[in-house]
């Protein structure tokens, strides 16, 4: 991890982006919103409400999330296709699947990488769900896709990216890496894999209706464009009525319909995370984590999800007694720290836990 000295940079620029909201420790579930995303979605309503937005004028805003996405994770903007929710990406991924595929997916995976292709076994679609430490050695000659989270949404463990990809490429299979945990909080690089998905709500703190895929070129042909529609068009404007279909060139061609007013706030929020290195992000968050795994007497791990084990759920009700917002999920109680947490977030918590 970078040098501790590089925290200070980001601590003070999140002071200036975002309101404090102390005790907040759900980014895992929903992101805050910074101060530029808020009032650019007000000015937005204002401009809604005094009848002078336009559908045309909307496209502005999706462009730059688009582009801004594109950077950061490290692709060419073409490879960008916009759209609502994770499972509408892994769906369309899913239903274009050969019939008789097998996929290997993750047992305990969040249900937007699981479900899409569970639906599709009438097909003879197979998947295989499998130990996330056994990811990499459960690929074979007859996997066609992996699908699973960089991030597992229940406790924030990272999935080892090398053996599950250099797998893969042994047996031929394809990648599909659901980043939803992931980007916003540490480097990530798309051109690792084929398919990537994101949903943009939480560690990148758009509001929710912002997805995003990436697409390698070579296997975007094989991939078929379900949802397509007018926004999907090579041109937009001269794409809104039939007969005749001319689909982008590019990822676009996969966008869906987009949600304006959410990608007003998304523009916003993508600018706020350009000037915001990832990994000097990363170190403050799982730098705040870390502290309260040290406090715990827990070994550290790099990352800015602690996830503790809570069947009864009574650490979760001692966190809410002490007015902190957190989450359950898979049996433990998920406690997130992002950009707008401070060292006093980690004081509450381990009060909390310790009472």
């Amino acid at each position: 991890m970078p040098s501790a000295s590089l925290a200070p940079t980001v601590q003070s620029r999140a002071c200036q982006l975002w309101d404090p909201v102390p005790g907040y420790l759900d980014a895992a579930s929903i992101g805050l919103p910074p101060r530029p995303v808020v009032e650019a979605m007000h000015e937005a309503l204002d401009t809604w409400q005094a009848g002078r937005a336009t559908a045309v004028g909307y496209d502005a805003a999706v462009g730059a999330a688009r582009a801004r996405y594109a950077e950061l994770v490290g692709v060419p903007t073409g490879w960008v296709a916009v759209g609502s929710q994770t499972s509408v990406f892994a769906g369309n991924l899913a239903a274009s699947l050969p019939g008789g595929a097998e996929v290997v997916t993750i047992e305990d995976d969040f249900s937007s990488v699981i479900f899409p292709f569970l639906a599709q076994t009438h097909r003879g679609i197979t998947v295989r769900q499998v130990p996330r430490t056994g990811l990499a050695e459960a690929v074979t000659e007859r996997t066609h896709l992996v699908a699973f989270s960089l991030a597992q949404s229940a406790c924030g463990r990272l999935v080892d990216v090398p053996a599950v990809t250099q797998a893969a490429a042994r047996h031929g299979a394809l990648t599909f890496c659901d980043t939803t945990q992931a980007t916003g909080w540490m480097p990530v690089d798309a051109t690792l894999f084929d398919l990537t998905v994101c949903s943009a709500y939480k560690w990148l703190c758009q509001p929710r209706g912002t997805a995003y895929l990436t697409v390698r070129p070579e296997v975007a042909a094989d991939l078929v464009p379900l949802n397509a529609g007018w926004y999907a068009g090579e041109s937009v404007w001269e794409s809104t009525y039939g007969p005749r279909m001319e689909l982008a060139h590019d990822a676009r061609r996969f966008d869906v319909s987009p949600a304006w007013l959410c990608w007003v706030g998304a523009a916003a929020a993508a600018e706020v995370f350009a000037g915001l290195p990832p990994e000097q992000v990363r170190e403050h968050d799982a730098g705040l984590a870390d502290d309260l795994r040290g406090r715990l007497g827990l070994e550290p791990c790099g990352r800015p999800v602690v996830s503790l084990p809570d069947e009864e759920g009574s650490r979760a009700a001692a966190l809410a007694r002490a007015g902190l917002v957190v989450s359950s999920r898979g049996g433990g109680v998920r406690i997130a720290f992002h950009l707008w947490n401070t060292p006093e977030d980690v004081a509450l918590v381990h009060a909390a836990l310790i009472r």
